[in-house]
């Protein structure tokens, strides 16, 4: 059975983004994971953010985790791959590699959980079923999952 469907963009590492050690810094690797999930929301349709119109994309991140496997030493580009591990009824949860360019070894490794929230209330809410129908490419659990 193939692995679930995911999406890669290839980012640049800068002098700015190296810590004392000429290491990438351990807080440029979600910066890294955030950019290429704004390029992951913008490729299927919901990049441009209005606030009158949120609907799912009012949400909140809930946790995010990273590994730390192998440092990126010194400038150059990295890929990042993003996909789906989990839709759950008001959550989701993306996982995430980082990756060099001409091979498929981790440099870290992680996820981030976010739970749409009502805009008014504030609390958890259900995904609309027309966003459920936006990411069933992208999710290896057909209907979702488990109940936050």
């Amino acid at each position: 059975m193939p692995g679930p469907r995911f999406h890669e963009q290839v980012m640049g590492v800068y002098f700015d983004d190296l810590d004392a050690f000429y290491i990438l810094h351990n807080a440029r690797y979600l910066l890294l994971f955030e950019r290429t999930l704004g390029s992951f929301w913008q490729s299927i349709g919901v990049g441009a953010f209005e606030p009158q119109r949120a609907g799912d994309h009012q949400h909140l991140v809930r946790a995010n985790t990273i590994e730390y496997l192998k440092p990126v030493r010194g400038t150059g580009s990295v890929r990042v791959r993003v996909w789906v591990e989990r839709l759950g009824r008001t959550s989701l949860t993306f996982g995430f590699r980082l990756m060099p360019l001409d091979e498929d070894t981790d440099h870290a490794v992680g996820t981030r959980t976010i739970v749409r929230v009502d805009p008014t209330t504030q609390r958890p809410a259900p995904w609309t079923e027309a966003f459920r129908q936006r990411l069933a490419p992208w999710t290896s659990e057909p209907g979702g999952g488990a109940s936050t």
